[in-house]
């Protein structure tokens, strides 16, 4: 931020404490499926892999390790009654540079977020809404997938 010497610069904030969680996904073939929900809990994640399992039918999902993907009862259970057409890998714990839907969120932050100013928090909503809906990331999906198998040797 640029400001005149002397001059104290003035953030505008809307003092907000509400909060928004997007789920995400790519395949291999470019497709995408992203998702915003009022809260970050196992009855959000399930009801966004029921949303992949319609979409995608079979699917091998790439996790990190948030209680919400692996410690939630329900959850287990969900995949576990699903395991024909869902099959879950763990990514290692602080490993989040090998999910490429990390780099979604890194360019999400700086699109969304760096220098821009919502009235309200609606509008930030809309906005995160509409960049995932139109947003095109175009990433190497096997070369994330390739750090992997390097990071575990």
């Amino acid at each position: 931020m640029w400001t005149p010497e002397g001059k104290r610069p003035i953030v505008i904030t809307t003092g907000s404490h509400k909060k928004t969680c997007v789920f995400g996904t790519i395949t291999f073939d470019g497709r995408q499926l992203f998702r915003q929900y009022d809260t970050f809990d196992q009855y959000s994640f399930i009801s966004y892999l029921r949303e992949l399992k319609g979409k995608f039918h079979k699917l091998i999902l790439f996790l990190d390790r948030a209680p919400q993907h692996c410690r939630s009862k329900r959850v287990k259970a969900y995949l576990e009654k699903n395991n024909d057409v869902m099959t879950v890998e763990y990514l290692p714990r602080g490993s989040s540079e090998l999910s490429a839907v990390e780099e979604c969120w890194r360019q999400g932050k700086d699109n969304l977020l760096v220098s821009k100013y919502y009235p309200s928090f609606t509008n930030l909503k809309a906005a995160i809404t509409n960049y995932y809906r139109t947003k095109r990331f175009n990433l190497n999906i096997v070369k994330y997938l390739m750090r992997e198998s390097a990071n575990l040797c």
